[in-house]
């Protein structure tokens, strides 16, 4: 008996050991095949509520698939604040913007597994018009690498990319696909290949490829192609919705002054973003790439198809997560994402997938809260599948740190039109170092800083947790671009490029306002001082110079227009309300503001001109007494700062 309690007492203490060793090993979160759809739906309930009333969401929707099967379809808020009809994750539709590029790439591989398209082969093969083979920007114009689907998917064909005149409110605003890729392409501002800069000309160009080598309109070939095979009843491209789908369209709103204000349809070009879709149809999109191309029964793309879109093909350095034939990839607590953002004036939407743990979550909104999105989708993250704790590393104070200083201004911008000036707005990254040596980095008003890991390459350092401003700068690659710029680099289809020191914000917002303040103020004060002599009726002594008159009357024109600008200026860059742009960015001008500005600006050039010569003259000829030639040379060289800033940034 004793033999055998000895035995007894081994098993138990081996089965005790092995629960303890269990125990251990078991993630502190839960895994994907025991999300259970109650906890997760009370989960997720919280969370949106809690964002939704943060940033005054009106009417959100999102879905979450794992391991074969819908977990959760919900919809939060009303589709209609009018009637009250509350989101229907089954039917409502949401606009997902650049998520919908997902269609056009799958349509993409489509076509390369029929043999009809190949990745590495020169677009010009497939199209019926040409694009140019060499860089039309900078001092290298000179033949270029042809443009590849390779170079589409990763966002590097080096096309340079415009903000305005992406949407439209108006269907008369929007031109077809087959004009549009021809007649508003942009410039080549970068050698294909090279420089990661997101483009939406690339992807519009791509869907009419697809429209070219299929033989059908783009619209038709996503339909038979990909939404009916997977059973997606309620996802649209077209614009204006189908009337079987016109009803379900949910309400765009913008909370403004403490009320939703509701925005109209918005149109934008089919395969970069124009489509329409329900929780429930991008849910069963994400299973079928989830389960390899295929969803009850019906398949979309090969095995080996799916693995090789789920494989990263682009990235400019192997610390940084690139692009994986259309999806971005990124890694968020250990797991490898492969994702895609989507956004137009009015909705917000995101969609990861990963594939490791057999996920999904896909999310849409309307009311331009886009980091909704991400902190709710983070926070699942960290309650499902939390990051393993790890020892962080002694950060690293960099020696070169001082080199990268600088204002960088992002590459996805135009180059070569009047859009360029918004470069100065948007996407603007300041690159400091603080009082203890290490790097910063600022963005939309939030900083980090960095620990060097090795040369020009730099890890942000989360002291207290997340305080990185976004996952693209999670680490960063200082390199050189193509123009011989210092060029930051994150995670992403994403770069930036140093500025000149006459390029930055701050030089040229100074110059500006200083040249048309003193422009205006020496208009004024002319305009003033004859009225004062008109006043006491005294008349003016005749103008020893003849020149001197013109040169008057020069300077009250350029004094005009400069008033003239300014006006006009603040009547078309005040953003809508709702949009929240310009309405001259999503509608077109009437052709006498057109004409009116280049009027004006025109003017103001030759104007100030003309003055810069009365102002050589006035010296020479001695028009007026010293202070008056002072005050007209500076005036006139007001004139030609101002005509400089048309020139330099493409006002002109």
């Amino acid at each position: 008996m004793r033999g055998v309690n000895v035995v007894k007492a081994q098993w138990i203490f081996l089965l005790v050991c092995l629960i303890f060793l269990a125990a251990v090993s078991l993630p502190t979160g839960t895994s994907a095949s025991s999300l259970e759809p109650e906890e997760l739906e009370s989960f997720l309930d919280e969370v949106v509520q809690e964002q939704m009333e943060e940033w005054h969401i009106a009417n959100l929707t999102l879905s979450v698939v794992s391991d074969g099967e819908i977990v959760t379809a919900k919809g939060y808020g009303a589709a209609d604040l009018e009637s009250g009809a509350p989101v229907q994750p089954e039917t409502t539709l949401f606009r997902i913007g650049s998520t919908g590029k997902l269609f056009t790439w799958t349509a993409v591989m489509q076509l390369v597994e029929e043999g009809a398209l190949d990745l590495d082969t020169d677009i010009n093969e497939y199209l019926d018009f040409e694009i140019p083979s060499h860089l039309e920007y900078g001092q290298d114009r000179g033949e270029t690498e042809p443009i590849t689907l390779r170079h589409l998917m990763s966002h590097t064909p080096g096309f340079e990319d415009y903000m305005t005149e992406v949407f439209a409110i108006s269907a008369e605003d929007l031109p077809p696909l087959e004009d549009y890729v021809r007649e508003e392409r942009p410039a080549r501002v970068f050698p294909s290949g090279d420089v990661p800069a997101y483009s939406n000309y690339g992807a519009a160009l791509a869907g009419y490829i697809v429209q070219v080598v299929s033989g059908m309109p783009y619209a038709d070939y996503v339909e038979q192609n990909i939404y009916e095979p997977l059973g997606m009843e309620n996802s649209s491209f077209r614009q204006p919705l189908p009337p079987n789908l016109e009803d379900d369209m949910s309400g765009a709103y913008r909370y403004v002054d403490g009320e939703f204000l509701e925005g109209g349809f918005e149109y934008m070009q089919e395969p970069a973003g124009s489509m329409s879709s329900s929780a429930a149809d991008m849910a069963r999109f994400m299973l079928a790439y989830l389960q390899e191309g295929e969803l009850d029964g019906e398949r979309i793309l090969a095995e080996e198809t799916v693995e090789e879109m789920f494989t990263e093909e682009f990235t400019v350095h192997p610390r940084l997560n690139g692009t994986a034939h259309g999806f971005i990839h990124t890694t968020t607590n250990g797991r490898d994402i492969f994702h895609h953002p989507g956004g137009t004036m009015l909705f917000n939407t995101a969609f990861y997938l990963i594939p490791e743990e057999e996920t999904g979550f896909f999310i849409s909104h309307s009311g331009g809260a886009h980091p909704a999105n991400g902190d709710i989708f983070s926070r699942f993250m960290d309650q499902y599948f939390p990051e393993e704790e790890t020892d962080q590393p002694e950060p690293v104070v960099s020696e070169n740190a001082e080199a990268y200083s600088g204002e960088y201004h992002q590459n996805r911008r135009s180059f070569t039109t009047v859009d360029r000036f918004l470069s100065l707005v948007f996407g603007v990254v300041q690159v400091d170092t603080d009082e203890d040596g290490f790097l910063t980095v600022s963005l939309g008003g939030e900083s980090n800083r960095y620990s060097e890991v090795e040369p020009g390459v730099y890890e942000a350092i989360r002291e207290n947790g997340r305080q990185d401003f976004g996952e693209d700068f999670r680490t960063i690659v200082f390199s050189t671009d193509p123009h011989g710029k210092t060029m930051l680099l994150g995670h992403g289809p994403m770069s930036y490029s140093k500025a000149a020191w006459y390029e930055t914000f701050s030089v040229t917002i100074a110059a500006l306002v200083l040249s048309v303040v003193f422009i205006i103020g020496s208009f004024v004060y002319w305009l003033v001082k004859a009225g004062i002599l008109k006043l006491r009726k005294k008349k003016t002594l005749p103008a020893r110079k003849p020149g001197a008159v013109w040169a008057r009357w020069t300077g009250a024109v350029l004094g005009a227009l400069t008033v003239g600008f300014v006006i006009q200026f603040l009547m078309e860059s005040e953003p809508d309300p709702v949009y929240g742009l310009p309405e001259s960015a999503y509608s077109s001008l009437p052709a006498w503001a057109e004409v009116l500005d280049l009027i004006v600006s025109y003017g103001i050039v030759f104007s100030a001109l003309a003055a810069a010569v009365f102002a050589i003259a006035a010296w020479i000829k001695s028009y007026w007494r010293l202070p008056g030639r002072i005050h007209y040379t500076l005036f006139a060289l007001a004139g030609l700062v101002l005509s400089w800033i048309f020139y330099f940034w493409q006002v002109i």
